[in-house]
Order: C-alpha cells, then structure tokens, then sequence
C-alpha cells in the first residue's frame, strides 16, 4: 500500500519512521510519502493560507495548493483522496478495514480554520474525522489513519496480533496479563494458567462482554 499525504508541516511525521509502521516502511510492506505543500504554491512568499470571505476569526487554506499538489502526486485519480477533517464520517475499525482494499491513498491534512471548500469539491473523495473534537491540524488524524490500515498490510503484523482485539468482533479485547504472577498483591486468574484452552477461551470472551457491558454497552447493541 502507498500513502501520500499532503501537509504544511512535514516534520510533524517523523514519529510514522518508527516502531511497526518504521520498520514496515523499511521492508517494504507500506510506503508513506510525505510531501509538502508549500512546494506547490504559485506565491512568491511560499503563502498556502489567507483571510476567511465573510470575515472570522483564523486563516484558511488555499484551495491552489492543495489542487496543485493532488494533481502532482495522483495525476491519474487512481488513488482515494481522504481529507481528515472533524466534519468527516467517524474512523471505525469497519471503515479501516474498508480502506485497506485500496492501493493508494491520497491524505489532505488541514490547518488553522479549514481548507477553502472549492479544493474539497473538486479534489476529495471524502471526509473522515478519529472522533469528536477538534484538533489544531490534521497532521495527527492523518497519522492515526496511517497507523490503523498499515496494521492490516500483510506481513505488518502476525496474522494472531489481529484477533480478538477491540472491535474486531464487535466488542472490547479481554484483559492481558504477562510474568511476574504476582504483582503487590494482584495475581494472574488461575484460569490463564491452567493450560485448559477451552476455559481460556470462555473466560476471555465472558470478561469481553464485561468490559463492553460496562464501558460501550452501544456496541453490545449493534450486535
């Protein structure tokens, strides 16, 4: 898979060369290309954002740019081209999980009021906002959307790292204990060390119901 994101502040993404995502670059599962969008300004002062029509507090960012810039790296519109932004449709692991059937993804991340709404019209495919607040940028959406589909290219991560963890089945992952036994007083269930995977595995899945009950009892709903 090949990510392209688009950014006024490329230093901000140092932090996707490290851990899995770094190491994943490096065996090429995943390519994450990072450009910046002052190259493409046609602003002598390498300008990519101005005043509001209407008045408002902030500055919005130029729609020239960001064409320019869309254009430059997906020519074709072979890729989907994702804008992160709070007014998007909300990350769901069904939603990455959809995202990871692409090849390609163009990621916009916006800055200081917005993005003016002609670069929206004419260059995204969609929206998607990680929840609902509001950030000072994109940049951090952008690599949390990162983090989320790379973790599904295969060969990222061990087929059994992706199951039964939150959400992968509608509900919250089972707690996780590892050595020592005991730690100041609080030991591992008996059950975990057992051996009898049968028990295990009802254990698990009766404190996933739990958990979910008692932190997203919405889920327990869909399902």
């Amino acid at each position: 898979m090949k990510i392209t994101i688009l950014t006024l502040f490329p230093e901000m993404f140092s932090a996707l060369s490290s851990s899995i995502i770094g190491r994943a670059q490096r065996e090429n599962k995943v390519e994450i290309d990072v450009v910046d969008l002052r190259a493409f300004t046609e602003d002598k002062h390498l300008k990519c954002d101005d005043y509001p029509f209407g008045g408002g507090a902030g500055m919005v960012m130029m729609a020239q740019p960001i064409g320019s810039a869309i254009e430059s790296v997906d020519p074709g519109h072979g890729a989907l081209r994702i804008y992160l932004s709070p007014k998007g449709e909300r990350l769901s692991q069904s939603k990455v999980i959809s995202l990871c059937a692409c090849e390609r993804l163009v990621l916009l991340c916006g800055h200081y009021e917005g993005v003016d709404q002609r670069a929206i019209d004419l260059f995204i495919d969609e929206e998607i906002s990680i929840g609902d607040y509001v950030l000072t940028g994109g940049e951090l959406p952008a690599m949390v959307l990162c983090d989320c589909v790379s973790r599904y290219v295969d060969g990222v991560l061990s087929p059994g790292s992706l199951v039964d963890e939150s959400f992968s089945d509608g509900l919250l992952e089972y707690p996780q204990y590892t050595r020592p036994v005991n730690y100041r007083g609080l030991t591992v269930p008996e059950v975990l060390r057992s051996g009898n995977h049968a028990e295990i595995d009802k254990w698990r899945r009766e404190k996933a119901l739990e958990l979910t009950e008692a932190r997203r009892p919405d889920l327990i709903k869909r399902t």
